[in-house]
C-alpha cells in the first residue's frame, strides 16, 4: 500500500521512523488529541495482523535475508579485512518486526555507563509497564502491559535448546530460571515477546490499534531525506516518495530509524563532525563530533556443527529458546540454521554462537557523499581490542568443551578448531545489535543528545532509539529500546 494515511503538509510532531521505538513514541503522543502525530516509514504500511504477509507472522523465520522487501540491507566492514551485510527493519515494527523475539532487559551494571537519571531503578518502571510476563510476577515483572513476554517450555524445547542446558549444568553454571531479574546469569530460557508462535512488537502494541485516531497519520513508503531549519531551529523535513520530494512542516521532530539511518540522516542535515560535513559540501548546524562514532555491536563467532542423526524442528519454534550467560559471553543454541531461518540465506550449518556482550572494540558510521541515496561507511572494527580477542578465544575453548560433553556430544559432532586470531575472523559475524552511534550524555563533547534525548545545540530535534545507549547493554537491546522509547514519551 502506498500509505496508511495520506500526505501531510504539516504536523505538530513528526516521528522519523515507524520501528520499535517510533511505534511507542506515535503510540503515545497521540494520545492528546490536540496533538498532530504524523509518521514517516520508509517500508510498507499494515493497518492490522491481518494484512501481516506469513513472513511477518511467524516467529520461527527471520525475515532479514538478501531478497527481503522487509529491510534495509548495508554493506559493513567487520573487521579491516573482512566484509559483510547487515540488515535493518524497513517495515511498520523495523528489526522488531522480523528479529527472534528475544525481549531480555539490560543488566542492572549496565546503566553505570548512563547518565544518572537513567539509573536502573529509575526505568525499572517502564520495563514493567510495556510487558505481561506471563511466567514471573512481583516486584520486577509487569502484569497489564501491552507486550506478552514468555518463556518456552521445557516440553517445547528443541534438542539441541535440553542438551545444551544439561551440559552447562553439568559443568557447574547456575540454573538462570528469569533473565529478565537483577543479577541474572546462567543458564535458562530467555523471554520472548512471542505468543502462539507469533511476534507481538511494538508496533503491534502501541501503533497500529491506534491508526484509527483522527491525530495521528502514518505515512508508508516515504524516506525522509533531511531536516531542515532555520538556523538551529527545527523548520521540517524533505521527504521522498517514487514519484516526488515534499516537505512537511513541524517544529519537533523525533528520529526512530535506528541506530545506522538516524546518524546518517543528521550527517545528511548538517549535523556531525563539521570537518567531515564540509569536506563533503553540507553545511554545518551544529557541530557535534560524536555522531556516527564509537558505536558497539555484540561480534558474535558461529561455531559449526553437524547433527549425527536428523532432528525436527517443529514449526514456528523461535530461533533461540535458551542462553548461557557468563559475564561477558553468551552462549546460544540456536535451534536451526541460519540457512533454515533466515529465507534466501542459502545452505548453512547448525551452530552455537559464542557472543561478547561487553566489547572494548568501537567502530564508526560516516557519510560517502552528501546524496542520501548513497548508504554510509558501516566501519564495525571488532576484534581491534585485544582483550576482546582473548575474551572470545577463552570461551569458545569453552563452548568446545560444552559441544564435547554428555548429552550435546551424543546429538552432535563439531567441526575441528584451530583456535587462533584468524579463526575468530573466518567465523566472525555480528548480532544486530548496533548501539550508541548517537550516545546520550550531559557533556557535548561526548555525547550527541541529553538526558532527555534532546540533540545539542539545535531546538526542536531529538533522537529515540538504540543509537542513543551509550553502550551497547550486557543482554540484546530491544526491551531496552521499547523502555527508552516509553520513558521518553513522558518527556515530549
Amino acid at each position: 500500500m502506498a500509505a496508511v494515511g495520506g500526505f501531510p503538509e504539516s504536523a505538530d510532531v513528526v516521528v522519523v521512523g515507524a520501528g520499535s521505538c517510533g511505534s511507542v513514541l506515535a503510540g503515545r503522543l497521540s494520545e492528546d488529541p490536540e496533538r498532530n502525530v504524523v509518521v514517516v516509514e520508509s517500508g510498507p504500511g499494515h493497518r492490522g495482523p491481518e494484512e501481516f504477509p506469513p513472513d511477518l507472522n511467524d516467529a520461527g523465520v527471520l525475515p532479514v535475508g538478501p531478497n527481503s522487501r522487509w529491510t534495509w540491507p548495508y554493506p559493513v566492514e567487520l573487521t579491516s579485512g573482512r566484509s559483510g551485510w547487515i540488515a535493518r527493519g524497513r517495515v511498520l515494527g523495523g528489526s522488531g518486526a522480523v528479529n527472534g523475539g528475544y525481549f531480555v532487559r539490560a543488566q542492572v551494571e549496565d546503566f553505570g555507563d548512563w547518565p544518572a537519571s537513567w539509573s536502573y531503578e529509575q526505568v525499572l518502571p517502564f520495563y514493567r509497564a510495556i510487558e505481561t510476563d506471563w511466567d514471573f510476577t512481583g516486584q520486577w515483572h509487569g502484569t497489564d502491559g501491552p507486550i506478552p513476554v514468555r518463556r518456552e517450555p521445557l516440553e517445547a524445547w528443541h534438542p539441541i535448546s535440553s542438551a545444551f542446558a544439561d551440559v552447562a549444568h553439568a559443568a557447574g553454571h547456575p540454573d538462570d530460571p528469569d533473565k529478565n531479574a537483577p543479577g541474572s546469569k546462567g543458564i535458562g530460557p530467555v523471554p520472548l515477546n512471542i505468543r502462539d508462535g507469533v511476534r507481538v512488537g511494538p508496533a503491534s502494541a502501541y501503533l497500529i490499534p491506534n491508526l484509527d485516531r483522527p491525530n495521528l497519520t502514518v505515512r508508508s513508503d516515504t524516506t525522509v531525506t533531511r531536516v531542515l531549519f532555520s538556523g538551529t531551529r527545527v523548520t521540517g523535513l524533505e521527504v521522498s516518495t517514487t514519484s516526488e520530494v515534499r516537505m512537511i512542516r513541524t517544529s519537533e521532530v523525533v528520529l526512530t530509524a535506528g541506530a545506522v539511518a538516524t546518524p546518517h540522516l543528521l550527517m545528511l542535515s548538517g549535523i556531525g563532525d563539521a570537518d567531515h560535513l564540509s569536506a563533503l559540501g553540507i553545511p554545518v548546524v551544529a557541530d557535534l563530533p560524536e555522531v556516527g562514532a564509537e558505536f558497539t555491536d555484540h561480534p558474535e563467532i558461529v561455531v559449526p556443527y553437524r547433527y549425527r542423526r536428523p532432528v525436527t524442528r517443529t514449526r514456528r519454534t523461535p530461533a533461540l529458546q535458551v542462553t548461557l550467560n557468563t559475564g561477558a559471553i553468551e552462549m546460544r543454541p540456536y535451534t536451526a540454521s541460519f540457512g533454515d531461518l533466515i529465507p534466501g540465506a542459502g545452505a548453512g550449518k547448525p551452530c552455537l554462537g559464542v557472543v561478547l556482550m561487553r566489547p572494548h572494540s568501537r567502530g564508526e558510521i560516516r557519510l560517502l557523499s552528501a546524496d542520501p541515496g548513497d548508504v554510509p561507511r558501516v566501519s564495525y572494527r571488532y576484534l581491534e581490542s585485544a582483550d576482546d580477542r582473548r575474551t572470545l578465544r577463552d570461551a569458545v575453548s569453552h563452548a568446545e568443551e560444552l559441544m564435547h560433553a554428555g548429552p550435546m556430544s551424543r546429538l552432535l559432532e563439531p567441526e575441528p578448531i584451530e583456535l587462533s586470531d584468524q579463526w575468530l575472523a573466518d567465523h566472525l559475524g555480528t548480532s544486530l545489535h548496533l548501539s550508541g552511534s548517537c550516545r546520550m550524555g550531559v557533556n557535548e563533547d561526548e555525547s550527541v543528545v541529553d538526558e532527555r534525548c534532546r540533540v545539542h545545540g539545535v531546538d526542536g530535534l531529538f533522537v529515540v532509539d538504540t543509537s542513543i545507549l551509550p553502550t551497547v547493554p550486557s543482554r540484546g537491546p530491544h526491551a531496552t529500546a521499547v523502555m527508552v522509547a516509553l520513558r521518553a514519551s513522558t518527556f515530549l
